[in-house]
């Protein structure tokens, strides 16, 4: 997925259909002339609904739609005739989209589902007809309900990726690596910080044809929640993972603080992040000997999740840590 591709954030002028007047009209007919009222009803205005699209993988067929208008219903007619609905706006979008208000922050409406439709902006009802005001007492009401106003939003709709793993870890901790090596993606790789600058989702192969999504988001550093590095703005992409699978590189100066500041981070972005169920993996041990590595070992403070030395350079412990997130995720 290109990175000038992946649209995860969009903000839209939205305005559904304004409801039909009623008709206010009398029958009139030769030999007939006090037929009654027969004012028909006003249709409704037009919807703007949000459908769940699996095939969908980013909001960028939205990013220059930035007004949608829904149509208006027509007024009812004589003889009860009704009149038409205003047509619905259908926008596609990925699985895991939020809408939200974007004067108040609310939450709208969220689609998880392929297929699943809810109305983003309503439409106004039409009114009713003179018809429905008659009485024994009223046989020839001269009023008819004018439709309802229209609905004008200015919404945000943001895409959370789907996963079951989200891969949380500093810039060159091997996050995009291991995704290449247990999956079919194709995250960008090099040996400089910041090389992933979009999510990537990996489907993961396990054992008797059972599979796994793992989500790599672009790494986090000290001080991310004020906006360093590329901030905290892909984080939203790991809210919905059932665990997290912390990384860090072998070779950093002190494992435990490093892991202390990637768990402040995510505190102050959301503290329901630190409820998840989460395992530690220390990646590039490829450079340690049998020595080093234990020696590390030792080191390692008790309080450290569920720990695995892994090295996706030469496919060490891959198996093993599909095995702890197998199980972690079925004890979740």
């Amino acid at each position: 997925m290109a990175s000038n591709n992946f649209i995860d954030y969009v903000k839209l002028v939205c305005r559904s259909g304004k409801g039909g007047a009623g008709s206010h009209h009398f029958f009139r007919a030769k030999g007939l002339p006090n037929g009654g009222p027969d004012g028909g009803d006003g249709g409704r205005g037009g919807h703007i609904i949000l459908e769940g699209n699996s095939q969908l993988w980013t909001l960028l067929h939205l990013q220059y739609q930035k007004h949608v208008f829904a149509k208006d219903g027509e007024g009812g007619g004589e003889n009860l005739r009704s009149g038409a609905q205003g047509a619905d706006i259908v926008l596609q979008v990925p699985l895991g989209t939020v809408a939200r208000s974007a004067e108040t922050g609310e939450q709208l409406l969220e689609i998880t589902e392929q297929g699943q439709r809810l109305i983003l902006v309503p439409g106004g009802r039409g009114g009713l007809g003179n018809d429905h005001f008659k009485t024994s007492t009223n046989q020839a009401p001269e009023y008819a309900q004018p439709g309802e106003p229209a609905v004008e939003a200015l919404v945000v709709l943001e895409l959370k990726l789907l996963a079951d793993v989200g891969l949380v870890g500093f810039p060159n901790a091997g996050k995009s690596t291991l995704l290449s090596v247990v999956s079919a993606a194709k995250p960008k790789i090099a040996d400089y910080a910041f090389t992933t600058l979009v999510p990537n989702l990996g489907v993961v192969a396990y054992r008797d044809f059972k599979s796994f999504v793992m989500a790599d988001i672009p790494g986090i550093i000290e001080g991310a929640a004020e906006g360093r590095g590329l901030g905290t703005r892909f984080l939203r992409h790991i809210e919905r993972n059932s665990m997290l699978l912390f990384m860090i590189a072998c070779d950093s100066p002190d494992i435990a603080a490093e892991y202390q500041v990637l768990l402040g981070e995510l505190r102050q972005f959301n503290p329901e992040l630190l409820d998840k169920t989460r395992l530690l993996a220390i990646t590039k041990t490829d450079m340690l000997d049998e020595e080093l590595e234990a020696e590390m070992r030792a080191s390692l403070p008790a309080d450290l999740p569920p720990t695995v030395f892994i090295s996706s350079l030469i496919n060490k412990n891959i198996q093993p840590l599909k095995d702890m997130i197998w199980q972690a995720l079925h004890k979740v």
